[in-house]
């Protein structure tokens, strides 16, 4: 079983700073894509970034050139570095990992989200 932990979410004021951790333990052989989403009040969940095991990033257009994901494969641990936040950026943010497991089966886990709260 995979379980996957978000951490860094909280309160911050517009132009601010945060950065959001999620680590990935449990039994599984490696981890492929890691993603970071989420979900306004009122809104549908939205993929924000992505970051293959080679390293390639997406990004959804209006977190560009302000948020930057990263991966340190030897953690199992997926970043979100998020600046210049805006109060839009206020969210449930949440990791989805996929991995195999020793019989190459894919398997799609999400953890329980984290706040981020953009005001003043």
């Amino acid at each position: 079983q995979v379980q996957v932990v978000e951490s860094g979410g909280g309160l911050v004021q517009p132009g601010g700073s945060l950065r959001l951790s999620c680590v990935v333990s449990g039994t599984f052989s490696w981890l492929e894509d890691m993603n970071w989403f989420r979900r306004a009040p009122g809104k549908e969940r939205e993929m924000v970034a992505s970051i293959t095991r080679g390293d390639n990033t997406f990004y959804r257009g209006a977190v560009k050139g302000r948020f930057t994901i990263s991966r340190d494969n030897a953690l199992n641990t997926v970043y979100l570095n998020m600046n210049n936040l805006k109060p839009e950026d206020t969210a449930v943010y949440y990791c989805n990992v996929r991995s195999r497991d020793s019989n190459y089966k894919s398997i799609d886990t999400w953890g329980q989200g984290t706040q981020v709260t953009v005001s003043a």
